[in-house]
């Protein structure tokens, strides 16, 4: 049920599909079997974002311990890409964790449900830390500012990549590895921009 919804959520969005929908695409006969299982949509949604969450805080959890006090940024952009793709890239093909995810950061009435996951992300708070060293002078506002827009850039590339292997088209990067490895560079190169505050 749960690798239904996801499919179904990734596709169409949350708000459109039905707990009804969600049954006949897993096989299930029983009508009520989604809710009898897994309560309110929310509840839904939040089992599969912790199926997907806790193996890719493990992977960012190595990964920041391995890094400790470095003040290289590109170890900790590393670690705000790498646990994601690398998790894309040991799923069966064709996956909808990430276009699921953008699904959910877009809609007000789910994305509390990632952010929950998020701060409750030791790993998270030490990568801001990272990022912290690595960038003393940096302005809080424009922090702040350039996390969101790395977020973005990380939860929407993924999705794109996502959704074409999924249809068959053409991808820039062969490999999730090679995905991975683009928006490293390209964070990187967002963190050092120059600001204007």
């Amino acid at each position: 049920m749960l690798v239904a919804a996801e499919r179904l959520f990734a596709e169409n969005g949350i708000a459109p599909v039905s707990h009804r929908q969600i049954g006949e695409a897993a096989g299930q006969g029983n009508t009520g079997a989604v809710g009898y299982h897994f309560g309110a949509k929310i509840d839904l949604v939040r089992a599969i974002a912790r199926g997907h969450g806790e193996p890719i805080e493990r992977r960012r959890s190595r990964m920041v311990a391995a890094a400790a006090d470095s003040i290289d940024l590109r170890e900790w952009v590393a670690c705000l890409v790498c646990p994601t793709t690398e998790h894309l890239a040991r799923l069966k093909s064709p996956t909808w964790y990430a276009w699921f995810t953008a699904q959910v950061t877009s809609d007000p009435l789910y994305r509390e449900v990632i952010g929950e996951e998020i701060r409750a992300s030791g790993s998270v708070a030490r990568i801001v830390e990272g990022f912290d060293r690595c960038l003393p002078d940096l302005p809080h506002e424009v922090h702040r500012e350039r996390g969101d827009i790395s977020r973005l850039l990380i939860v929407h590339m993924c999705a794109e990549r996502e959704r074409a292997l999924a249809d068959g088209e053409q991808v820039t990067r062969p490999t999730w590895e090679a995905a991975a490895s683009g928006l490293i560079a390209a964070i990187v190169g967002l963190w050092q921009a120059p600001h204007d505050i």
